[in-house]
């Protein structure tokens, strides 16, 4: 039994005590959050699973490279010496544990992983590069696989892409604070540190731009309409202007609405033509992996969002506004809001040689961008357009989709699921809204 201490000693051993930092700041990717300091393990990953529910609980792991020991990387802390280190620690990079998806050959990169030596001529830029010139990052697959890597802060986007294409199959698109990078930077221009967490996406698309709500019926009535987004996606553009919920995934407008299709918004007194949004990818919801989750059969992810030869017409940009205006046609869009689609769309088509495109299933969509609206209309059309631009050397992967672009445009309407005979029913309560993504990759 230790003597108890002095009273001088018992208060330098309290300021002691009392010097020690009580927070911690806890990291995963871009976010960063400060948090009570905590002893106990257990109570760390509550605190984690609380506030990066993106990752289940069972494969949280927690990093430091702050210690010596760690000589400048990234080292799991074991649940058994939490204790013991956390005094030490002022940040924690909170992460997922390896799982049983295929990892990625190292020997492929063209950067260097820590514990595996490439020989000079493989490492793009390494070879005279002094340690100060390197920095380490974590490389988050699409899978949701973490590798940590040691690169040159001189290397190219592009050449990060380059070995990436190798190990994937196909180009990604680097994503780093909340940014799609572009290829022709250096990964010095975006002054990203070490710890820092660079994502790999396939089929990254754009925001979800000009999905205009429209609401027709037949005598005037009060309406509520209310628009929940799922993760992925944070309102990025709304008018009329109402407060939004859950960090801008949710909102609520009230109307009254008119016969002559206009609107009266009552928290604006503003009279309008149609309830308008737009949306931007929350970044904040990488990484993730779905491997072990089942998915519906029509599935809408506005971050790896399906454009492909199956599912997609492909026509020259100059036959594109003909094609498209006689689709929306099929899909009950009347004058107005067929013009306005196509000329909202066309500068963006215009950049490109050809246009593919297609229509997300109206089932699927409604999962990603939930439409609640009070009282129940008596029919709901919700058209959205994925589309990509594509060069005339791509053609030859494009086959089957030019073959699409030949047939009745009707096709249409039994992939999204609308009926355009009740859609122009002007005796009934109707709702309608179109909006498209443009898909990067």
């Amino acid at each position: 039994m230790s003597a108890p201490k002095s009273a001088p000693i018992r208060a330098i051993w309290e300021i002691e005590e009392r010097k020690k930092p009580q927070v911690l700041v806890l990291k995963h990717g871009q976010k960063r959050i400060m948090v009570k300091r905590q002893r106990s393990y257990n109570l760390v990953l509550d605190v984690v699973s609380k506030h990066f529910p993106g990752i289940p609980r069972d494969v949280i792991t927690l990093q430091t490279n702050q210690l010596d020991v760690c000589e400048g990387h990234y080292v799991d802390i074991m649940p058994e010496i939490w204790a013991d280190v956390v005094d030490f620690l002022n940040i924690v990079e909170v992460t997922r544990a390896e799982t049983t998806l295929p990892v990625p050959p190292l020997d492929t990169w063209a950067i260097s992983f820590p514990g595996n030596q490439l020989a000079p001529s493989q490492v793009f830029g390494l070879g005279s590069s002094r340690k100060d010139d390197k920095l380490t990052i974590k490389v988050v697959f699409p899978s949701g696989e973490i590798q940590t890597a040691k690169i040159s802060r001189a290397m190219r986007v592009e050449e990060l892409l380059a070995d990436a294409s190798k190990i994937l199959g196909r180009c990604p698109k680097a994503i780093w604070g909340g940014e799609i990078m572009r290829e022709d930077r250096s990964i010095a221009s975006y002054g990203i540190e070490d710890g820092d967490s660079i994502v790999l996406q396939l089929g990254v698309s754009g925001s979800f731009a000009k999905p205009v709500i429209y609401l027709f019926s037949p005598f005037d009535i009060d309406v509520s309409v209310k628009l929940s987004l799922i993760p992925e996606w944070s309102l990025s553009v709304i008018y009329p202007v109402v407060t939004t919920e859950d960090h801008g995934q949710r909102l609520e407008w009230n109307v009254r609405t008119h016969q002559d299709g206009s609107l009266t918004e009552y928290n604006s007194g503003l009279d309008i033509s149609y309830l308008f949004w737009e949306a931007e990818i929350n970044i904040e919801a990488f990484p993730r992996s779905r491997a072990s989750e089942p998915q519906p059969v029509d599935t809408f992810d506005p971050i790896s969002s399906s454009l492909d030869n199956m599912n997609s017409i492909i026509v020259p940009v100059e036959k594109v506004s003909t094609y498209l205006d006689k689709s929306l046609k099929a899909l009950g869009l009347h004058t107005e809001a067929r013009t306005s689609f196509v000329t909202y769309w066309l500068p963006k088509f215009l950049k490109h040689e050809y246009i593919a495109l297609r229509f997300v299933p109206q089932a699927a969509y409604e999962r990603a961008a939930s439409l609640s609206i009070f009282p129940q209309p008596d029919v709901v059309t919700r058209v959205s357009m994925l589309f990509k631009g594509i060069r005339q050397e791509h053609l030859g992967d494009w086959t089957n989709a030019q073959m699409q672009a030949e047939k009745d445009v009707a096709w249409w309407v039994d992939v999204v699921g609308v009926d355009p005979t009740r859609a122009g029913d002007t005796s009934l309560f109707r709702v309608l809204e179109w909006g498209g993504m443009e898909v990067l990759v």
